[in-house]
């Protein structure tokens, strides 16, 4: 290719003036400029499309952590979830059988108190049967007025023992002849001689001021009983525990009364037990077999309670009760009196005892060298006046 090719070519147009010129040149100025402020307009706007386009995809892939991290924090949900599951199954199953087995519990429960109901029941009824019997029975047979009699007859039986005893004694001591009388001569009566003196024991004396070593001897067994309990000891010893109170009581009988006399009751049976079993354990070291202790109450029910306190304090048996044993229980006054007489003229040693109840001792009891008494309280009285007349 020549350079005459790229020569300038000729012109083919019509020749432009001037002034179509200069009006070229200001439309493409103008056109220019316009091209320059849409380039520059779609440089803003491709900026601000990218700026967006960053954005976006920035809280895109913010989204994308946190989807990730919902999604770790829901298989996480989920284990917890299947965990408590499977321990509320296990709960909910020992729940079940802690519901049964407490079910089960309370009906053997209640099964146990029903049974229990019934037998007290059954046996409030058999106590209130037995109750309207025994009332019954006192309101038609007199069983309390039976006893006493029977009782009082076996007194008059012993009684008329011993004295066909004294009689047969006194004939056998008699001189019978059997040679013949003139028919007019009169006829001697035949006395019987005078009964013999029954020689009495020793009266026991308890006063300092007489009998030293026997006081002496008293203190140290009273203060043994008090500081050295023995639970197991022998027959007719003290086995109870003994209070400085009934040591004090038992003193006062022993020194201040000599052995004779009455003491303010202790408000309770047992303790008046308490205090004559101390007496007749001391009596019982001092004269042996021969001490006899005869107790009157006015009831079997108040003999009974001494019988068994003094079973009870003195460790002897029921074998150790009776007429001719170590302990005799009366209700009668005059039985008792019968019977220290005898036991007098035996040379044996009676200790009468007599129950707070008795609110009056007979004049036959006090001819006897031992005799306690215990004054009943007179509020105790003054109770049993209102019942009465009530």
């Amino acid at each position: 290719m020549n350079s005459d090719q790229f020569s300038n070519p000729k012109p083919t147009t019509k020749p432009v003036t001037d002034s179509e010129n200069t009006l070229d040149d200001s439309d493409r100025f103008a056109e220019f400029n316009s091209l320059d402020g849409q380039t520059a307009a779609s440089e803003d706007e491709l900026l601000t499309q990218i700026e967006t386009g960053i954005s976006d995809i920035e809280q895109i892939e913010s989204k994308e952590q946190r989807i990730a991290d919902l999604q770790v924090k829901e298989q996480s949900l989920k284990k917890e979830i299947a965990s408590l599951q499977a321990n509320y199954s296990s709960i909910s199953e020992q729940l079940s059988q802690t519901q049964n087995a407490m079910s089960v519990v309370v009906q053997e429960s209640l099964a146990h108190l029903e049974q229990r109901k019934q037998t007290l029941v059954i046996a409030i009824e058999q106590l209130e049967r037995r109750q309207e019997r025994i009332r019954a029975e006192m309101r038609t047979t007199f069983a309390g007025t039976s006893q006493e009699l029977a009782i009082r007859v076996q007194g008059f039986k012993d009684y008329l023992t011993g004295s066909l005893q004294d009689l047969a004694a006194s004939a056998e001591q008699l001189q019978l002849t059997s040679t013949k009388q003139p028919p007019l001569a009169p006829i001697p009566s035949i006395e019987p001689p005078p009964p013999k003196k029954a020689v009495a024991p020793s009266i026991p004396q308890f006063t300092e001021q007489r009998f030293q070593s026997t006081t002496k001897e008293i203190r140290q067994m009273l203060d043994e009983y008090r500081t050295k309990p023995d639970y197991y000891g022998e027959p007719w010893k003290l086995r109870r525990t003994f209070e400085p109170i009934h040591a004090e009581r038992v003193s006062q009988w022993f020194f201040n009364q000599g052995g004779r006399g009455a003491l303010k009751t202790m408000g309770s049976r047992l303790q008046n037990i308490l205090i004559s079993s101390a007496v007749i354990s001391v009596l019982s070291e001092l004269h042996g077999d021969r001490l006899r202790a005869l107790i009157i109450a006015n009831t079997p029910e108040r003999l009974g309670e001494w019988r068994r306190g003094l079973q009870d304090c003195l460790g002897i048996v029921r074998a150790d009760f009776g007429p001719d044993r170590g302990v005799v229980l009366f209700e009668s006054a005059d039985a008792l009196a019968i019977k220290a007489e005898r036991l007098v003229k035996a040379k044996e040693l009676p200790l009468i005892i007599v129950d707070d109840s008795e609110e009056k001792i007979s004049l036959s009891l006090l001819q006897f060298p031992l005799l306690l008494a215990f004054a009943p309280d007179p509020q105790m009285v003054k109770e049993r006046e209102d019942d009465f007349f009530n």
